[in-house]
């Protein structure tokens, strides 16, 4: 399972922009499990940014994102997106997605990782 990430650029502070994650070889076992988006910045650790388990009944986002990210499921595509809204410049980050080996964000161990895009805000 390949993942490759896409939609990143540079926007400025309060536009938004759509990442997507698309899923490659055998593609529509994305459908199965969760899936996380992570974001690593300059100078910082990663950080986990949201999940979606395998149905998308259970979503979950970092306090820094809520109310601004939104996470869903193009079921035919085997593509996740990310809409990303009111951005800021602390959003500025390497994006990635990933696959874990379970259906449920609670159970999530992610092993296969996409490459990123970058996401770069600008005030």
């Amino acid at each position: 399972l390949q993942l490759v990430e896409s939609g990143g650029g540079l926007v400025q502070a309060g536009q938004s922009l759509r990442l997507s994650c698309e899923a490659f070889g055998h593609s529509s076992n994305v459908n199965y499990v969760a899936i996380g988006w992570f974001r690593t910045a300059p100078g910082k650790e990663r950080e986990g940014v949201s999940c979606i388990s395998a149905t998308g009944g259970s979503i979950r986002y970092a306090d820094s994102v809520k109310g601004r990210f939104t996470v869903s499921r193009d079921i035919a595509k085997s593509t996740v997106h990310l809409q990303m809204s009111s951005l800021n410049v602390e959003d500025t980050a390497v994006y990635y997605c990933a696959a874990s080996g379970a259906p449920e964000c609670s159970q999530a161990v992610f092993t296969s990782w996409g490459r990123g895009t970058q996401v770069t805000v600008s005030s």
